[in-house]
């Protein structure tokens, strides 16, 4: 079990990352998250093209010095993936967060040059499995986060690894106040990764009714489905998610188990997902679906990013001091 901290592994004032989230990370936010204390990190898939990646990028490091990341996913589906890792490279992020894929080409070009990488796990033999490739830390998504989320509770999870594993464990998902932080850090984590409280900041480029969502809906409103990318999902409830159903369709289902076929259906049951997420996300229309996990509970209004961030970091304090 590593005894380092997020806080000390990467110089910030609490051991917090803002979520990477796909659609809804922006430099805004992650400018407002760095001025805060804590770090934060976006999806590279975020940006259509390498200019608009390179152009986030260069507009957060001209702001602040402080240590920002990016999401990368690392698999067959990404199609920018090789394009993405040389920006994140040249550019010299602070650190990558690898998702979906084997991580391997990505740590053995960023660990000569001090950037690091922190990968996403749901279980301990793939968390070992980074362990030994090199990575830094371990994300280890547990069965409250958003969007795509494991099968383990928290508690199960970070003490799981934490036993197993030498390298810091950041905990992801469920974290929604100061009290949740303390508690995950108490049972051995170096960090958490926290993004559902933070859809419905003033900054995020959002659709007002998403982030009214955020506000209306709470954690009995969560469901899980399968139609959109092949993979499980978090999302509200609404009224189109209930008649489009949860589940993958028989035809879905035949194609995602035959082989040879698999690869290519994933990727267009992907693509097809985030085309629908993203509709959704920047204009409402009766066909909406919205990501979000169970800590939608306690989002009560739509507020600036600061006011979130300083929330969460005021009421860790206190939860310490008790």
């Amino acid at each position: 079990m590593s005894k380092i901290t997020l806080d000390k592994l990467l110089g910030i004032d609490y051991p917090v990352i803002v979520a990477p989230m796909f659609l809804i990370s922006n430099t805004k936010m992650i400018k407002a998250a760095l001025a805060n204390g804590v770090t934060a990190a976006f999806p590279a898939l975020n940006y259509r093209t390498d200019d608009e990646l390179r152009a986030a990028m260069n507009d957060i490091k001209t702001s602040t010095s402080k240590p920002f990341g990016v999401n990368l996913i690392v698999n067959k589906s990404n199609l920018k993936y090789k394009d993405q890792l040389k920006t994140l490279v040249d550019l010299r992020v602070d650190f990558i967060i690898t998702s979906l894929g084997n991580p391997k080409e990505v740590i053995d070009q960023c660990k000569p040059l001090g950037i690091k990488v922190f990968c996403d796990v749901v279980d301990l033999s793939y968390a070992q499995k980074v362990e030994s490739l090199g990575a830094d830390a371990i994300i280890a998504v547990n069965s409250r986060a958003g969007g795509h989320s494991g099968n383990i509770s928290p508690n199960e999870l970070v003490t799981l690894l934490t036993k197993n594993c030498g390298i810091p464990v950041i905990s992801a998902g469920g974290i929604a106040c100061g009290k949740d932080l303390k508690d995950v850090m108490d049972w051995g984590a170096a960090g958490a990764s926290v993004g559902t409280i933070f859809i419905a900041c003033e900054e995020a480029d959002i659709s007002p009714e998403y982030k009214k969502a955020m506000v209306d809906y709470g954690e009995k409103d969560i469901v899980m489905s399968t139609k959109l990318s092949g993979s499980a999902l978090t999302v509200i409830n609404t009224p189109y998610v209930q008649q489009m159903g949860t589940k993958a369709n028989f035809l879905e289902r035949i194609l995602n188990k035959n082989k040879t076929l698999k690869k290519y259906v994933k990727m267009i049951i992907a693509y097809r997902g985030m085309k629908q997420v993203e509709k959704a996300a920047f204009g409402a229309t009766y066909k909406t679906v919205w990501c979000a996990g169970p800590a939608i509970e306690h989002v009560h209004s739509i507020r600036p990013m600061g006011e979130i961030v300083k929330t969460l970091t005021n009421e860790y304090n206190q939860a310490n001091q008790h």
